[in-house]
């Protein structure tokens, strides 16, 4: 899944993790981010932006009910009616379909064979090892299971899918990793999709 750095689907948090972004490595879907401050990197995307804004939005209608059928309307012509160029000419109806496999009702739980343990995220984001005095890492997180896995220096390494967020330090303090790229090639899917 491509997306902007911007929310629900990035954050500036640990691991630049949302809810959105948790959910969907949940379900063993790669992301990819854009470079940050880089929108031609979505250029397609963020032309259909210009055009829905402009054909729905300017001006606003009067309430929310006559807002949403000009969005209904829109999502009508643009997918049904009106050819796109990058296409060759098609409709996106003629070219997409939906996906015909449910989300399950239940996530898969996610596993971590090289890790020395498997944590769950307390509701307020935190965790705790060996014992040890709570470190907090994201409330993105919260009810979520991460690996630990201790290093030769004492330290923790602390991961949530196939992302590692950061280190606790012998003194219990949390060092997250400052740069988290999501390049595709590096986030497998958990579960089989």
């Amino acid at each position: 899944m491509r997306s902007d750095n911007g929310v629900p689907f990035a954050s500036t948090g640990l691991g630049g993790l949302t809810k959105l972004s948790v959910y969907w490595l949940r379900l063993g879907i790669k992301l990819e981010r854009i470079r940050p401050a880089h929108p031609q990197d979505n250029g397609q995307h963020e032309r259909m932006h210009r055009t829905l804004k402009r054909e729905t939005t300017r001006p606003a209608r009067a309430n929310l009910l006559q807002q949403q059928e000009r969005f209904d309307a829109f999502l009508e012509e643009f997918n049904q009616e009106r050819p796109h160029e990058a296409l060759e000419m098609k409709r996106p109806a003629e070219v997409y379909r939906s996906g015909d496999r449910p989300c399950p009702p239940i996530l898969p739980e996610l596993s971590y064979p090289t890790h020395d343990d498997t944590l769950r995220v307390s509701r307020y984001g935190q965790i705790r090892i060996s014992g040890q005095k709570q470190v907090r890492l994201s409330a993105a997180l919260a009810n979520e299971y991460v690996g630990v896995r201790e290093l030769d220096d004492g330290r923790w390494l602390v991961t949530f899918a196939r992302i590692d967020l950061g280190y606790v330090g012998p003194g219990r303090s949390f060092t997250p990793l400052t740069s988290h790229p999501l390049e595709a090639d590096k986030l497998l899917p958990m579960c089989p999709v």
